[in-house]
């Protein structure tokens, strides 16, 4: 399953993008994430509103991904820039097709908080 939110943006790039997505700067940019405990450059345990997960950071082409390692139902998300629009884009998966509502929305919290701190990030 997927969920998206776009945040318009000018005068942002893909370097500035990433410059902002350092892992220890999400919970800064997620109020879904309330604590993080960096342990590398790209990996740390968080404490967000589903428990304690080990996440990675990689950076791609237009922006970073950040995975759930140990996540059953494998969520994942992007922060790209779409520069033809001037948009970032937040992106995120599960391996569910239709999983339970109240996890659904969750996601959808989680997603619209990113949302939301990368837009005060640009202002």
């Amino acid at each position: 399953m997927e969920f998206f939110k776009k945040v318009q943006n000018q005068n942002f790039d893909v370097k500035k993008l990433k410059k902002l997505l350092p892992i220890n700067n999400i919970s800064k940019l997620c109020a879904s994430i309330d604590n993080v405990t960096v342990h590398t450059e790209n990996e740390a345990d968080i404490y967000c509103i589903w428990g304690v997960f080990n996440v990675r950071r990689e950076e791609i082409r237009y922006g970073v991904r950040f995975s759930l390692l140990n996540c059953p139902h494998a969520l994942a998300w992007t922060i790209t820039l779409d520069d033809v629009n001037q948009q970032i884009i937040i992106h995120c998966t599960i391996d569910k097709t239709e999983p339970d509502s109240d996890f659904v929305e969750s996601i959808r919290v989680f997603v619209k908080d990113w949302s939301n701190g990368i837009t005060k990030a640009l202002q």
